[in-house]
């Protein structure tokens, strides 16, 4: 019986690790369903990736990382997330190609079975990830297609697409990056394109070798850090209060920006978007408006889109057959309703699927009423379109370590969120989510639920979330002193 299971090795499971040691609790295990330790910035290997956050920011607050360029590009955050595994000698608590196939509650204990036979832990930290489970749409035809294709969470980095015809599905964050990453090297390229997106330009540069040594001198690591961060935060004003300050100034730098990139008036009413910045993800890119402008890349938008796919390609809604060598997915993840992808029964056996329809909420974020002892990190309305996500994460943590000691103080069972303040909590970020960019700004995105409620981000400043989640409230839980399929009169007072 361990202490804490850990699902997922990402940032996410490694920010859960590291709380974990940091309060003396050693008798945990991390499960990765893939072969490798990482998550993203291992599996994610398609040409061009990199963050879309300053480096020196998207880290963890704990482990400073000697940077070597603004913005890092895959390989390098790559090389942290091992740093990071090696430094806290993680590896040797980890679980690779395991993967989670369901987890119950046992009354005083979570049952999880895996791919490598049961374990049972006391407390669970689901740290999966949004961003790890990818969708590909049921296009009618899609398995005959004869050629190579692969999602870019999934990049095949042995296929050469050098001289190949090339598809591309999807016009998002990772296409963004793919398209000019490859673009010189394909004979065709064909970008098919569902709605555009807002671009602004990426402010990149490699750091001098001077730069880099200031940055290993904590004081001002930490100032640099904060400098960037009240930057980013700035840009909630105009996703949330201030719709005309997000025009006057993001929306018209974009503008600009498509103005002076794309000289062809037809191909720069195909990227002009119709709803407002920031209700889509922000993309940052110098190079996507050159490479789709380029003779050798036809953009295809909703009016000449897929209407079925063929052994040797694409058939468009105007009829035009594209002979393709390579079709690649960009098409996203489902990282709403199905952020959690293995079956979850709670207490009662009830399963969290059934919870979560029609659809998903969490106090903080993180907890849900019938599901002692389970943390989810990055959960609902814990995504951040402003500033580094990982910031959220550590706030999380904060929780997190906080009602695993209300446990531990008590000499108890379990901790759970009350219904009525998880219910309280939802019904105040919805009532936040009125009037953002991402709920009322014009377009559909993977930031909402099939029910039409944005999941996905947290309506305000990311500081609010931290300074809600640094405190826990006794009062808004239950903490069990025996199994709690048991009455009122194991509960502890408050």
């Amino acid at each position: 019986m361990y202490t804490v299971v850990i699902i997922g090795s990402g940032f996410g499971g490694q920010c859960a690790a590291k709380a974990l040691l940091a309060r003396g609790i050693d008798d945990f295990v991390m499960l990765e369903r893939r072969p490798f330790l990482g998550g993203t910035w291992k599996q994610n290997r398609y040409p061009g990736a990199a963050v879309d956050v300053q480096s020196p920011l998207y880290s963890i607050a704990s482990e400073p990382f000697e940077w070597t360029r603004m913005f890092a590009e895959q390989e390098e955050l790559e090389r942290y997330t091992e740093h990071v595994l090696r430094s806290n000698e993680l590896p040797g608590r980890a679980r690779p190609n395991t993967e989670v196939e369901r987890i119950e509650w046992r009354g005083d204990h979570w049952e999880i079975s895996t791919s490598q036979g049961v374990l049972h832990g006391r407390f669970v930290v689901n740290a999966s990830g949004p961003l790890s489970t990818p969708v590909i749409p049921p296009f009618p035809g899609r398995d005959r297609f004869a050629g190579k294709t692969f999602h870019t969470n999934d990049w095949n980095v042995d296929f050469d697409h050098t001289g190949k015809r090339v598809a591309i599905v999807g016009s998002g964050a990772s296409a963004a990056q793919v398209i000019p990453a490859i673009q010189p090297d394909v004979s065709e390229l064909h970008v098919f394109q569902r709605t555009p997106h807002w671009v602004i330009p990426r402010h990149d540069r490699e750091f001098t070798a001077l730069q880099r040594k200031l940055l290993r001198f904590e004081p001002i690591r930490r100032l640099v850090r904060a400098a960037i961060y009240w930057s980013l935060e700035t840009r909630i004003i105009g996703f949330k209060y201030s719709r005309r300050a997000l025009k006057l100034v993001a929306e018209n730098e974009a503008v600009k920006h498509l103005r002076r990139q794309v000289p062809d008036p037809d191909l720069r009413t195909k990227l002009t978007p119709d709803y407002a910045l920031g209700c889509k993800r922000v993309i940052l890119s110098n190079t996507l408006f050159p490479a789709l402008g380029a003779s050798n890349v036809t953009l295809h938008d909703k009016n000449d889109g897929i209407s079925e796919i063929t052994e040797t390609g694409i058939v468009t809604a105007t009829g035009e057959h594209v002979e393709v060598d390579l079709l690649v997915w960009s098409t996203g993840y489902d990282a709403t309703d199905g952020v959690i992808s293995y079956p979850v029964i709670g207490r009662d056996g009830r399963a969290l699927s059934d919870v979560w329809d029609p659809y998903p909420r969490a106090y903080l974020g993180t907890t849900v009423p019938g599901f002692p002892n389970l943390f989810v990190v990055t959960g609902p309305n814990t995504g951040i379109g402003h500033t580094s996500a990982i910031f959220l994460i550590e706030a999380q943590m904060e929780y997190i370590v906080r009602a695993l000691d209300a446990v531990r103080d008590a000499g108890a069972v379990a901790v759970e969120v009350t219904s009525a303040a998880e219910q309280a909590y939802t019904d105040k970020i919805h009532r936040e989510m009125e009037g953002t960019v991402w709920k009322d700004g014009g377009c559909h995105s993977w930031y909402q639920s099939r029910s039409g409620h944005v999941v996905a981000m947290f309506p305000g400043f990311s500081f609010t979330f931290r300074r809600w989640a640094k405190r826990f409230r006794a009062e808004e839980h239950d903490i069990h002193m025996t199994a709690t399929d048991a009455t009122d009169k194991d509960v502890m007072p408050v």
